[in-house]
C-alpha cells in the first residue's frame, strides 16, 4: 500500500481535472443543441455526476497488480468515464484544415484524425482562408523539420490575431511528434497553440477541440502501449484515389543511438491483421490499384491478438544482425502478412515501408519474389558504411553483415530495387569513416535514397552518452560528396534502362506539363511520357512504357499499351531501376 497512495493519489487528481466546473463549462459551450433536444449539463445534474464517479475502491482495484501500477505510472492509464457527451454534432460543422509534414506514417496520422472528426461532424476545407481549425501533423525527426514547424507557426499567429477580430477565433494546433516532444515549449512558455495531441491521442481530439472553443488551452500527449487504431477507419484524401497507405504497426523498439522515434511514438505495437486485412479489401473495392503498408519498423510485425498466434516459435532474423532487446517469440510474422495482403486483389500493388535491415529472413525475400503484385523494391537503411559508426549507433549489424544480406537479397530477387537512408556527420565519424560510407555507395549502387545531414535530438542515447563533435561544416561537405557519389552511380544504374520496356501506375498529369502524364514503375521511379495515346489514359491504370531517355532521377518514353498487373506477372522487362534523392 506504501507505493500504491501516490498512485492512487495522482489517479484522484487527474480524475477530479476532468470533472472540475470550469472543464465541464467550457465543454459544453461547444456543444450545440441536438435534434433530440439536448441541453449541457446543469449544476444539479454535475453533483449527481460527482457524486456516482469513481469511488476510492475502483482506484485500487486498477492498481492492484505491478503491472497496472507500471502503467499508471507511465501515463497509460484510461478513465473509462466518460464526461463529455458524445454527440456526433459536437464539431457544429466547423471547417478543419490540416497541413502534413514529415514521413508517410504522418499522411496516414491525418487521415485517422480526419476520419475522427468527421464522425463528430467537423467538416474539412482545402483552403487555409475557410479554416475554424487549422491542424499541423508534424515530424521531429530532424531539427530542420521541427524549425520549418516553428515559422510556420508565427505565421499563423499573426493570421489568427487578425482573424479574431472579424470572425470566430481560429484555433490552432499541433498534432505528432512535435507535440509530444516539444509539449511545454508550445503550451507553456510560447503559447502559440490552442491544442496538442500526441500520436497515440487522436481520438480525444473532440474533446481538446471542445475544450479549445471554451476559450482553454488543451494537450494530451500521452503514449500507449496498446493503441493502433485498429477499429479507425481512415479517411484516405490521395487527390486521385489510386493509392494509399494503410498503417500496420506504430512505435520503435530498436533504440538506435541517434533516434526520437522511441520518445515520441512509443513501444513497438501491431495492428490485429484481421482490421488490416478489412481495409485493404474496402480500398480494393473502392478501386485502389495500390497500397503501401506502414510501421517505423515494419517488417518487425509481430500480431498477438490472437491466441492461434501465440506459439513457441522464435522470431528470426537477418543472418548476421542483432537486436537491445531480448529474443521475442510467438505471433504472425510480417511474412505471414504480406502473403494475406497480396492475396486479396491480383492487380493491386503491395509496398511497404519502412523496414529495418535486420527483419529480413529468407521467408519474406522469397514471398517478395514469388508475387507478381508485391513490388520488387526493399527498403534497406545502412546509415552509415563505418562498423565503428555503425556501433555508435546501435545498429545491430556491421559493414560486413549488411553487405552480405545485400548479396543474398539480390541473389533471391534478380534485379531488385534497392533504396537507404544515410546519416552523415554522426558523433565521431572521422574521414575514414566517411570514406568507408562513400566506398558503400559505389559497391551496393543504390536506386532511391535519402541523404541527411546528423541533427542531434534531446532524450536520445546518443544526447546523454556521445558528443555531436563533427563541425556543420564538415557535415554539410560530406553531405555534398554523397550526393555526387549518389547521383552518379544512380544515372550509370538508369542509363541501362533506355531501351526497357517499364510498367507503370499512371497516377495522373506531370506537374511540369499538362500534355503529359506521370506515374511510377516497381522500384518507385518516377516515369514521364505523352499524353498522346489513342485510347485516354486515366490515373490509376497500367500501362507499357518504352523508355527513351533516363536521369539519375527519373525516366521518359512512350506508351505502348494498356495492360493489367496479373496480365504482366513477374516478368524480368519489368524489373525497374532508378534513384530519388531526398537531401536534408
Amino acid at each position: 500500500m506504501k507505493n500504491i497512495r501516490p498512485l492512487l493519489y495522482k489517479l484522484h487528481k487527474q480524475w477530479l481535472v476532468k470533472v472540475t466546473p470550469k472543464h465541464r463549462h467550457s465543454c459544453s459551450v461547444s456543444v450545440p443543441p441536438t435534434q433530440d433536444n439536448k441541453r449541457p449539463i446543469g449544476n444539479r445534474e454535475f453533483k449527481n455526476k460527482l457524486d456516482t464517479g469513481p469511488k476510492f475502491h475502483d482506484f485500487i482495484k486498477n492498481a492492484s497488480s505491478k503491472e497496472n501500477v507500471t502503467e499508471v505510472h507511465e501515463g497509460l492509464f484510461e478513465d473509462p468515464q466518460s464526461y463529455l457527451p458524445d454527440d456526433p454534432h459536437i464539431g457544429n460543422s466547423r471547417k478543419v484544415y490540416f497541413e502534413t509534414y514529415g514521413c508517410q506514417m504522418n499522411v496516414n496520422d491525418t487521415e485517422i484524425a480526419w476520419s475522427i472528426l468527421q464522425k463528430k461532424g467537423y467538416l474539412r476545407t482545402s483552403e487555409l482562408s475557410q479554416a475554424d481549425v487549422i491542424l499541423l501533423v508534424t515530424c521531429s525527426i530532424r531539427e530542420k523539420a521541427e524549425q520549418t514547424i516553428w515559422n510556420r507557426l508565427k505565421h499563423l499567429t499573426a493570421l489568427k490575431m487578425r482573424r479574431s477580430k472579424v470572425n470566430a477565433p481560429l484555433k490552432i494546433g499541433i498534432l505528432g511528434c512535435m507535440a509530444e516532444r516539444l509539449k511545454k515549449e508550445l503550451m507553456e512558455r510560447e503559447k502559440l497553440v490552442d491544442v496538442l495531441a500526441g500520436p497515440d491521442a487522436y481520438r480525444d481530439l473532440p474533446r481538446l477541440l471542445a475544450l479549445a472553443h471554451g476559450g482553454q488551452r488543451a494537450s494530451n500527449v500521452l503514449l500507449s502501449l496498446e493503441e493502433t487504431y485498429a477499429d479507425v477507419m481512415p479517411v484516405h484524401h490521395t487527390p486521385q484515389g489510386h493509392s494509399a497507405y494503410v498503417s500496420i504497426m506504430r512505435g520503435c523498439d530498436n533504440m538506435c543511438s541517434y533516434c526520437i522515434v522511441p520518445f515520441t511514438r512509443g513501444r513497438e505495437r501491431s495492428r490485429p491483421a484481421s482490421s488490416i486485412l478489412e481495409e485493404v479489401r474496402i480500398l480494393s473495392d473502392q478501386g485502389v490499384k495500390e497500397v503501401t503498408l506502414l510501421g517505423q519498423n515494419v517488417n518487425s510485425y509481430r500480431d498477438m491478438s490472437e491466441e492461434q498466434f501465440c506459439g513457441p516459435e522464435p522470431v528470426h532474423l537477418s543472418r548476421g544482425f542483432s537486436t537491445v532487446y531480448r529474443a521475442r517469440r510467438g505471433g504472425l510474422r510480417f511474412a505471414d502478412l504480406l502473403d494475406r495482403v497480396s492475396l486479396v486483389n491480383p492487380d493491386m500493388r503491395v509496398r511497404f515501408t519502412s523496414p529495418h535491415p535486420k527483419d529480413f529472413p529468407d521467408e519474406v525475400l522469397q514471398l517478395i519474389q514469388e508475387r507478381g503484385n508485391i513490388c520488387k523494391q526493399i527498403h534497406l537503411p545502412a546509415q552509415s558504411g563505418s562498423s565503428r559508426v555503425l556501433q555508435a549507433m546501435r545498429r545491430g549489424y556491421t559493414r560486413e553483415a549488411y553487405l552480405e544480406l545485400v548479396t543474398n537479397i539480390r541473389k533471391i530477387i534478380p534485379g531488385v530495387s534497392l533504396s537507404s537512408d544515410f546519416i552523415t556527420g554522426f558523433c565521431g565519424e572521422t574521414e575514414e569513416d566517411h570514406q568507408q560510407t562513400l566506398s558503400l555507395l559505389r559497391e551496393v549502387r543504390y536506386n532511391v535514397g535519402f541523404l541527411f545531414a546528423y541533427s542531434m535530438r534531446k532524450k536520445t542515447h546518443a544526447f546523454h552518452r556521445l558528443q555531436d563533435d563533427v563541425p556543420a561544416e564538415v557535415k554539410q561537405r560530406r553531405l555534398e560528396e554523397l550526393t555526387t557519389v549518389f547521383r552518379g552511380e544512380a544515372a550509370k544504374l538508369n542509363a541501362s534502362l533506355i531501351g526497357s520496356t517499364q510498367l507503370v501506375l499512371v497516377e495522373g498529369v506531370s506537374k511540369r506539363s499538362t500534355q503529359e502524364l506521370c506515374g511510377r514503375n516497381d522500384g518507385n521511379l518516377k516515369v514521364i511520357f505523352p499524353d498522346t495515346h489513342a485510347v485516354p489514359i486515366r490515373p490509376g491504370d497500367y500501362v507499357l512504357v518504352k523508355i527513351t531517355w533516363a536521369s539519375s532521377q527519373s525516366l521518359r518514353g512512350h506508351v505502348l499499351s494498356h495492360t493489367s498487373l496479373s496480365s504482366v506477372g513477374n516478368t524480368p522487362s519489368q524489373a525497374c531501376q532508378g534513384e530519388q534523392l531526398a537531401v536534408c
